[in-house]
């Protein structure tokens, strides 16, 4: 297996993203509440925010909350809730020291003023920072993220400032909550299931995809340094023919 100071100069990405899936299932195997496999999914955050600093990536997305998951039974959303509000205010000083910034994407009219508050500070206390940004999608879907940009072209055009048939790609891309961030280059989603359950539908566009067996929990360094030495063994074309890429067209 390749470390990462080996693929460090080959293929590294500049933007990871990942579904953090099977923290139920780690705590069912083990006979534990559903929170405890959530709580333990925070130490594989910190392992996997620790590899990416160390490899020189420049964005990490983490989904970490659904607008989906407000279907989960009421005792256990509450519990995350909580155990978000905790992390939040455990891990940002640490965040901080690390000159990471953390960006909070998502709706978050949907959360209580006390963790709406938390976010906040959180961002503000590592704003000027310029190393690893760390975006976390809590109350966040690919589709919303669509019709929230869509809704804001539709108020240009009703104000004038652009026709209909002058709405490019760029347009939507610019009013995605993700922006002006570079579009995630690697996705890993944990837990064995194979899809993006409604995850940066639009950015994802090109993105290649890592799926690995292993729950959230036990996913740490040596797992993403995995992940990251499969990136950088792929080609990506982008459409083209790999002749075109090998003859760097």
């Amino acid at each position: 297996m390749k470390d990462t100071k080996q693929f460090i100069a080959s293929a590294i990405p500049r933007h990871v993203a990942i579904i953090m899936d099977g923290n139920n299932r780690w705590a069912k195997k083990r006979l534990l509440p559903h929170v405890a496999g959530h709580r333990a999914g925070v130490a594989a955050v910190r392992a996997v925010v620790e590899v990416c600093i160390e490899s020189g990536i420049e964005v990490l997305t983490l989904f970490a909350f659904s607008s989906e998951n407000w279907q989960r039974p009421a005792v256990e959303v509450q519990a995350l809730m909580k155990l978000f509000l905790w992390a939040l205010k455990q891990e940002v000083k640490k965040l901080n020291q690390h000159n990471v910034r953390l960006k909070i994407i998502g709706e978050r009219s949907a959360f209580s003023q006390e963790l709406q508050s938390s976010m906040k500070e959180a961002e503000n206390l590592t704003s000027n920072n310029n190393g690893l940004i760390l975006q976390i999608a809590a109350n966040y879907g690919g589709q919303w993220d669509i019709l929230q940009a869509t809704q804001k072209i539709a108020n240009d055009v009703v104000a004038g400032n652009i026709q209909p048939d002058e709405i490019t790609i760029n347009h939507i891309e610019n009013y995605l909550v993700t922006s002006p961030l570079v579009m995630p280059d690697l996705c890993i989603r944990t837990g064995g299931e194979h899809r993006i359950s409604n995850f940066l539908l639009w950015q994802l566009a090109y993105t290649e995809l890592y799926f690995s067996e292993m729950f959230w929990p036990d996913f740490k360094h040596e797992a993403m340094r995995e992940a990251l030495a499969d990136f950088a063994a792929r080609q990506r074309r982008f459409g083209k023919t790999s002749e075109q890429i090998e003859r760097g067209e």
